[in-house]
C-alpha cells in the first residue's frame, strides 16, 4: 500500500486508467470472440473453393496442358500442386486453425488432410483425391488463412487509449485542484494565518464546500480579533488600578507589607503583559532579515547581568527573514520558564541541520511528562505542581508555539539526558 500514489487525484486516475485498460481488453476479446466463427467459415470457404477449381482444372485440362496450369497457378496465385507419397512428414495442425479444418472437412470429406508443414516446407497444405487412391496436395500460402493482425491498428488503438486517459486526467485534475486549495487553506489555518478567500467554483458540491469554509475561515479570524480586543482591553484596564496599588504599597509604613505587595503586583503585572503578548497579532508584522543570534543575545544579557545562570552556545546561523519582535517574545519567554522551573541553571544552543534553523532552552527541572507535552502547549495550561505558582497564566508555551508556528516552524518539549527539559523551536531558513 505504501507504493500507491496517497493524492486522490492520482489514485482516482489511476482507478479511472485500470477500468477503461481493462474495458477495452474485454472489448477486444469480446470482438475477437465474435468474430472468430464468421471468419472461420470465410476461410474454410476459400479453402474449399481454392481445392475443388484445382481439382476441377486438373481434371478437365488436357494432360499435355496440365504441367502449363500448374506452372500458372503458381506464378499467379501462388497454389502449388504436389502429388502426396507414403512417407511424406506433416504436421499436426495448430488449435487455433481447428474450427477452419473442421469445416473443411465438412465440404471436401473426412479422409482431408490439412497441416501447415509438408516435408518441412511451410504453407497451407490441404489433401485432395482425384480417383479412389490418386492423392495430391494443394499449397496456398500461409498469410491467406492466416490473421494479419496490422501494427497499425495497435498504435490507433494506443492513441485513442492515451487520449482517453489524458481527458480523465484533465477531469480529475478539475476536480481535485479545489480540494487542493482547500488542504492549503486549512493549513494556513492551522499556523495561524488569514489564508485569501477561496475562488467559489467549480460543481455545485465544490461550490458548497468552498463556500462553507470561507465562511468558517472569516468567522474563526472575526472571532481571535474579538479575543485579542477583549485581551487587550482587560490587561489594559487593570494596569490602571495596579499603578494605583502599587503607589499605595510605596506609601505604606510596614515594611514586610510593602515588600508583600510589591511582589504581588510584580507578578500581575507579568500575567497581564502575557495577556497582551498573547493578543498582540504576530502576523501584523512585517518579517525583515533577522539575525536569531542576535536576538538571543538581546535577550540573554540583561538577565546575566542581573546574575542569571545562563549559558550560551550559538552557533553559525545566516540571516533570515524572521519577524524581530515575534522572535524577542519567544525567545523571552522560553528563558524566563527555564530560569523559572528549571532550577536556576539554563542553557541557551542555536544551530542550524540542513534547512532549518534550531533554537534549544535547556534546563536541569523536574521536566514534563511526554504524555502532557502537547496539552501544556494550550492556553492557560500549567502542570498539577505548578498551578500554586502565581507568576504565570500559563500562557507562556502557548505564546511560543504561535509565534512558532506563524513562521511555519514548531515547538517541541523533550526530556533532556541526565534531567531536565529541552524546549525546542525549529525554524525554516527560507
Amino acid at each position: 500500500m505504501a507504493l500507491l500514489p496517497q493524492s486522490l487525484l492520482w489514485r482516482t486516475f489511476l482507478l479511472i486508467a485500470s477500468l477503461m485498460v481493462v474495458a477495452a481488453a474485454a472489448w477486444a476479446a469480446i470482438f475477437a470472440q465474435a468474430e472468430r466463427e464468421p471468419r472461420a467459415r470465410q476461410m474454410a470457404q476459400l479453402v474449399v473453393s481454392a481445392v475443388n477449381l484445382t481439382r476441377t482444372a486438373l481434371l478437365t485440362t488436357q494432360p499435355d496442358k496440365r504441367l502449363e496450369l500448374l506452372i500458372e497457378l503458381s506464378s499467379l496465385e501462388g497454389i502449388r500442386v504436389y502429388p502426396a507419397e507414403e512417407d511424406d512428414r506433416i504436421e499436426p495442425l495448430p488449435g487455433q486453425f481447428g474450427r477452419i479444418a473442421e469445416l473443411v472437412r465438412e465440404s471436401l470429406g473426412p479422409r482431408t488432410r490439412i497441416t501447415l508443414a509438408r516435408d518441412d516446407e511451410a504453407g497451407f497444405w490441404v489433401s485432395f483425391h482425384i480417383a479412389e487412391d490418386d492423392e495430391y496436395w494443394v499449397m496456398l500460402p500461409r498469410e491467406r488463412v492466416e490473421r494479419d493482425f496490422s501494427l497499425q491498428w495497435l498504435g490507433w488503438g494506443a492513441a485513442v487509449l492515451c487520449l482517453a486517459l489524458a481527458g480523465a486526467y484533465l477531469v480529475m485534475f478539475r476536480v481535485a485542484r479545489p480540494l487542493k486549495g482547500l488542504t492549503d487553506a486549512a493549513g494556513e489555518i492551522g499556523r495561524g494565518r488569514q489564508p485569501v478567500p477561496l475562488a467559489e467554483s467549480g460543481p455545485a458540491e465544490i461550490r458548497t464546500v468552498t463556500h462553507a469554509f470561507n465562511q468558517m475561515s472569516q468567522d474563526l479570524a472575526r472571532l481571535d480579533e474579538d479575543r485579542a480586543l477583549i485581551l487587550a482591553g482587560i490587561s489594559h484596564d487593570l494596569r490602571t488600578p495596579l499603578t494605583r496599588l502599587r503607589l499605595a504599597a510605596e506609601m505604606s509604613g510596614d515594611a514586610a507589607l510593602r515588600e508583600g505587595m510589591a511582589a504581588d503586583i510584580e507578578d500581575m503585572d507579568k500575567i497581564i503583559g502575557q495577556f497582551l503578548d498573547f493578543a498582540r497579532d504576530t502576523e501584523g508584522e512585517p518579517a525583515e532579515a533577522t539575525d536569531l543570534n542576535a536576538v538571543v543575545r538581546h535577550v540573554v544579557e540583561p538577565l546575566q547581568k542581573r546574575g542569571a545562570k545562563i549559558a550560551l552556545e550559538l552557533g553559525d546561523l545566516p540571516v533570515c527573514r524572521l519577524r524581530p519582535l515575534g522572535m524577542l517574545r519567544l525567545a523571552g519567554n522560553l528563558v524566563s520558564n527555564a530560569l523559572r522551573y528549571g532550577g536556576g541553571a539554563v542553557k541557551v544552543v542555536t544551530r542550524r541541520e540542513a534547512d532549518r534553523l534550531l533554537l534549544e532552552v535547556m534546563d536541569r527541572g523536574p521536566g514534563i511528562p511526554s504524555a502532557e507535552a502537547e496539552r501544556l502547549k494550550r492556553p492557560f495550561t500549567r502542570l498539577e505542581g505548578a498551578r500554586t505558582d502565581a507568576g504565570g497564566a500559563g500562557l507562556g508555551l502557548a505564546i511560543v508555539e504561535r509565534i512558532a508556528r506563524s513562521h511555519g516552524g514548531a515547538l517541541d518539549l523533550l526530556p533532556r539526558e541526565g534531567g531536565g527539559l529541552i524546549a525546542r523551536v525549529t525554524l525554516p531558513q527560507a
